[in-house]
């Protein structure tokens, strides 16, 4: 299987690290994939929701308020400023994560547009979970 390691990084440490299928990510000029040996690339990120396709083909979901992404043929790196792992095992635990990430949205200075759209799928998520 082809796949690439992904790490996300903030100032409070490492919140994710491990082998995934694509990453989806909120980039300054829009949203953009990245699959196992893409090309080389270093790209500013907006508020958003990161959407990580793991390996056995589930996901996961990251907010983040902004940062910076580096890209290599094998491995993704994003370096957030905030950021917010949604999800969770029990039914509290994830309406905790994702009402932490709404928040950390709502805390930044940018565009409305681009906090909108973050909120908008932080809700989706809300709803295909019913939490």
């Amino acid at each position: 299987m082809n796949t690439c390691k992904l790490e996300i990084v903030t100032p409070l440490g490492q919140i994710f690290d491990n082998n995934v299928k694509s990453v989806t990510l909120p980039g300054k000029e829009g949203e953009f994939g990245v699959l196992p040996n893409h090309a080389s690339l270093v790209a500013l990120l907006s508020a958003g929701v990161i959407d990580i396709e793991l390996a056995d083909g589930s996901h996961d979901v990251v907010a983040i308020n902004w940062g910076h992404v580096k890209v290599d043929e094998n491995s993704v790196t994003i370096l957030a400023d905030g950021a917010v792992s949604i999800g969770g095992t029990t039914e509290s635990e994830v309406a905790k994560s994702l009402e932490a990430a709404t928040e950390l949205l709502k805390s930044i200075c940018d565009s409305d547009a681009a906090i909108a759209m973050a909120t908008a799928k932080i809700e989706s998520i809300r709803k295909l979970k019913k939490f």
